[in-house]
């Protein structure tokens, strides 16, 4: 079958494989109501929040409630060679959970337990269901958290499959430095523990790194391990707004290069605050502008805020207005974890084409400027926020699914900016994944000796190819 239009830029076919009725009659007795083939089921793990529309729906699905449930549906799987798509809250962006070669999707959202808190410790282990709120519900009575915030109420275990991050990130790092250990079932059925509780260790090949951002490729992830960290003792959150996105953009790379450690550094282009504001009912400033966050004592916190206002002032930002108590702080970030709602619900019937690139610190400002630059030359909606005290910035182009024109013009402009960013030393993804949409871009950034490392990898691990085939690297 050939590949539709919107796939026309990332896979030249799709390859569907057979699900035999065997398979599914196997399937059908182990799980029983914890199966289901009923097309709205199917349908709704078929999809995630990319642009893509038109890839089938998994030939079934199964709901997994333990790791022996994980065990049992990959062993069957296995024997008959059928893909299996592991499944966590749909929230993925560029395509991780489609079942383009067919298959099985696995639905871990039921293993949902927090199994253990050592607080002492500041760790906490969780079954792969669990989602970041959902966790610091679990936890807030210790005076800990789990600072990792990729804006959707993502579930950790998906987090940890596509090495997610956020919003946080620049004073806590993302999910590639929180995991400790993880229990992943491999796709021969077995259980295999990485890493400890402890802090660090020197012991043989670091497999939890393996398994963290291999998006479902290599096996599926049935508990971990995650720090925690201490609430900070005061918190405090500024917006700052300024004339022009360069002014706002080298703010932020003086901040950075000066060691502020700030703990949160949000950019929303002018026109994204203006679909915010409509969505959440706010009346914020539209102008380009940062959205701040400090934590620690009281004394650092009042430090880091005066040292952030003299930089902004120096690149002619307004004063700061200020949210300090946890209502106001909940109401801004809410509001900007809902940008991309805010954006699609601006164009009814739209599809969003989002990208994210990551570059130095100091060469944002060329990266971000020239790509704005270019999505205002093009005549598509779009919206601009950015994690930019990592380097990190996305871009979402608001689409007519139907208008093939227009879905090449995105995808152009998609590439452009990827390109950009590798021509300045940085990453096609800071924090998507690769997915379906950016396999492409992945040869590109790691080049032909990296790929063909990464396919001996899960050719050694999956010789069978049932692991989210298709994902990314082509086969």
């Amino acid at each position: 079958m050939n590949a539709p239009t919107e796939l026309a830029h990332v896979a030249p076919e799709i390859k569907p494989r057979e699900v035999p009725a065997a398979l599914t009659d196997a399937l059908k007795a182990r799980f029983g109501a914890q199966f289901s083939e009923a097309m709205v089921v199917r349908v709704q793990h078929g999809r995630d929040e990319s642009a893509f529309t038109t890839v089938p729906p998994p030939a079934a699905v199964v709901f997994a409630e333990s790791t022996a449930d994980v065990q049992d549906a990959i062993q069957l799987c296995a024997q008959y060679k059928a893909p299996v798509i592991p499944y966590g809250v749909g929230s993925s962006l560029e395509g991780h959970l489609l079942a383009v070669q067919g298959g099985i999707s696995l639905d871990v959202s039921r293993m949902n337990k927090v199994l253990s808190v050592n607080a002492e410790d500041l760790t906490v282990t969780v079954q792969p269901g669990v989602t970041r709120k959902q966790l610091n519900e679990e936890v807030k009575s210790t005076g800990l958290f789990f600072p990792i915030d990729p804006g959707a109420d993502a579930s950790i275990g998906g987090m940890s499959a596509t090495r997610a991050s956020g919003t946080n990130a620049v004073r806590y790092g993302t999910m590639r430095e929180n995991v400790l250990a993880l229990e992943v079932v491999t796709p021969k059925g077995e259980v295999i523990r990485t890493g400890t509780r402890a802090k660090k260790s020197s012991a043989g090949y670091d497999l939890t790194r393996l398994f963290v951002g291999s998006e479902g490729t290599l096996g599926v992830i049935t508990e971990v391990t995650v720090k925690l960290y201490p609430l900070p003792e005061a918190v405090s959150a500024a917006i700052c707004s300024f004339p022009t996105i360069a002014d706002a953009v080298n703010t932020v790379i003086q901040i950075i290069q000066l060691g502020v450690p700030i703990a949160r550094v949000e950019l929303l282009d002018a026109g994204s605050v203006r679909l915010v504001n409509q969505h959440s009912k706010l009346s914020l400033r539209e102008a380009h502008m940062l959205l701040m966050e400090f934590h620690g004592s009281p004394a650092s916190v009042k430090e880091q805020a005066e040292t952030v206002q003299d930089i902004a002032s120096e690149h002619h930002g307004a004063d700061f207005e200020w949210a300090d108590t946890p209502e106001e702080r909940t109401r801004l970030w809410t509001a900007r974890h809902n940008a991309y709602f805010a954006a699609v619900q601006s164009r009814p019937g739209c599809r969003c084409i989002t990208t994210d690139v990551c570059v130095p610190i100091s060469r944002l400002s060329d990266a971000l400027l020239d790509t704005v630059a270019e999505a205002d030359a093009s005549g598509i909606p779009y919206f601009l926020v950015g994690h930019v005290g990592d380097g990190n910035f996305h871009m979402g182009y608001l689409i007519d699914p139907d208008d093939a024109a227009e879905r090449d013009r995105a995808e152009a402009l998609n590439h452009q900016v990827v390109q950009r960013a590798l021509k300045l030393g940085g990453t096609c993804s800071g924090e998507h994944g690769v997915g379906l949409h950016k396999m492409g871009f992945l040869v590109e950034e790691t080049g032909a000796g990296a790929i063909a490392m990464m396919r001996s990898i899960k050719q050694a691990l999956d010789p069978d190819n049932i692991m989210n085939p298709g994902k990314v690297f082509a086969g």
